[in-house]
């Protein structure tokens, strides 16, 4: 099994539409304090990011955020953490909390946090790094993106192989145990002529 001391958590700095994803954003928090696991995310008090970081600081759990400076000035940044890093840019925000984290979870949220897993788990695949990346299906809120990601595979832009690197669970426990058990897979990222 793999040690996770800290999992990155991308997910909306909105609450969403259903109370169940705010749940699952509490569930997560609670469930990284009591494994100890600390939480690295993207810093805000807002939406579920807060409810996330505020349940995983409630459990005793530990809280480090990253945030650009030009949300900082807007004042969405928590206040509460463990640790706070400021940092210029987006992408300098994505790379130090990727490099803070063993694995990566996404919970519901908008496009922000869909680019932030599309790009973790472009890394895993194309082996600059080999962390595990997971997506927790609150309430089949990614069901329709997941149905889109199995139609890549059939149409051939993602070979199967890749596709199974992203960890697909609706419990958050299960989910954390798969990330725990997960292998990286050193199938090459592109097609033979036979496989076209």
């Amino acid at each position: 099994m793999r040690k996770l001391s800290r999992i990155c958590v991308y997910c909306g700095s909105s609450a969403g539409a259903s109370p169940a994803y705010r749940a699952a954003a509490v569930q997560v928090g609670e469930l990284l304090a009591a494994r100890g696991i600390g939480l690295v995310y993207g810093g805000g008090h807002v939406g579920l990011m807060g409810a996330v970081a505020d349940a995983v600081l409630a459990a005793g759990g530990e809280a480090i955020g990253v945030i650009p400076h030009f949300l900082n000035q807007r004042e969405i940044e928590h206040r509460g953490l463990t640790e706070l890093h400021v940092v210029e840019t987006m992408h300098e925000r994505k790379a130090k909390m990727a490099a803070l984290s063993d694995a990566f979870i996404a919970l519901p949220g908008g496009i922000g946090t869909l680019e932030e897993l599309f790009e973790v788990w472009t890394w895993t695949q194309l082996g600059s790094q080999e962390k595990p990346v997971g997506l927790l299906d609150v309430a089949g809120y990614y069901r329709p993106l997941i149905a889109f990601l199995d139609h890549v595979v059939v149409e051939r832009f993602l070979k199967p192989g890749h596709r199974a690197m992203l960890q697909v669970e609706s419990d958050a426990e299960a989910l954390l145990g798969l990330l725990a058990a997960w292998r990286p897979n050193v199938e090459h990222k592109w097609m033979a002529p036979d496989e076209r």
